[in-house]
């Protein structure tokens, strides 16, 4: 027979009061969807991707749908490196040629999606992965930014979201699976876009009114220029932000999904800092913020 070490009266009540924390939250979301943004160190570093399937497949478990859009920038980069092809970003948005979509393709849409799939369906979940090409259920069309001298400027493949049909996934929430999405979109006539992982996981949690959105970073979340954490935000402030260059480069498509998605419904937004062990957790079921929330004007 195995050995159990008993634990001290002290550490018992403390396990014993973070499970009953959880009551409240898990009553108060049981049946909800929760759409995650996973990214930053959280998809690179052995422990973390093993906290994080365990997060998921728990909020599952427990009643929550959780739906997961992954990003994959630093893998793009790798297999860019080994082609001999140099990434290049304007305005936090990768610049996508023919050549740099099909490895986009080929990384988030194949290597690091089945790799996410795999880590939750070993540790007891029911993963499908998909991309916005399965049932053309991401509908993008093609991105312009806007120059200094505000003339469009063309980066490629890169798309934005046109539309998303919320039935395959929601279809695949009701029969118990946890549907994890690339954030490839397909454009009118078959073509493939590159969509910022970000603004996919903003859009979709408007479309199936999720309860939850969350960002998964790898900061503590939204700095001021002291390094200090800003706990809650409003698009007034985040205009502020923006314009005196506080947030900027990748930080800027994230917050503006945040903030999207806070104004078009979703019950509330926030960026967290995923190098955190069990981070999800500690934001959907604990009373403990680790990151940013974004609100809409009262």
């Amino acid at each position: 027979m195995p050995i159990v070490t008993p634990i001290s009266a002290q550490i018992a009540a403390e396990k014993a009061g973070v499970l009953a924390e959880a009551l409240p939250y898990i009553q108060r979301f049981y049946g909800k969807t929760i759409v995650i943004k996973y990214g930053g160190n959280a998809m690179t570093e052995p422990e973390l991707k093993e906290s994080f399937a365990r997060d998921v497949v728990m909020l599952k478990l427990v009643g929550i749908n959780p739906v997961v859009v992954h990003g994959g920038g630093p893998q793009i980069n790798d297999m860019l490196n080994r082609i001999g092809k140099q990434g290049e970003f304007v305005q936090g948005m990768r610049v996508t040629d023919a050549e740099t979509m099909d490895v986009v393709e080929m990384v988030l849409g194949g290597l690091v999606n089945k790799e996410i799939v795999s880590m939750i369906n070993q540790h007891g979940g029911r993963a499908v992965g998909l991309t916005g090409k399965d049932g053309h259920f991401i509908r993008a069309r093609k991105m312009f930014l806007r120059g200094p001298d505000g003339q469009p400027v063309d980066i490629g493949q890169v798309g934005e979201v046109a539309d998303i049909d919320p039935e395959l996934v929601s279809l695949l929430d009701t029969r118990d699976f946890i549907p994890v999405i690339a954030p490839i979109g397909v454009g009118p006539d078959g073509a493939a876009f590159n969509i910022n992982a970000d603004l996919v996981a903003g859009r979709l949690a408007e479309t199936l009114k999720a309860e939850k959105l969350v960002l998964m970073t790898n900061t503590p979340g939204v700095l001021d220029r002291e390094g200090k954490l800003l706990t809650g935000l409003t698009p007034q402030t985040v205009d502020r932000l923006v314009a005196d260059g506080t947030i900027s480069g990748g930080m800027i498509p994230k917050i503006s999904s945040a903030l999207e998605a806070a104004v078009n419904g979703v019950g509330a937004v926030h960026i967290i800092d995923g190098r955190v062990k069990h981070a999800l957790l500690l934001e959907v079921l604990t009373a403990q913020g680790v990151g940013t929330m974004i609100k809409r004007d009262e």
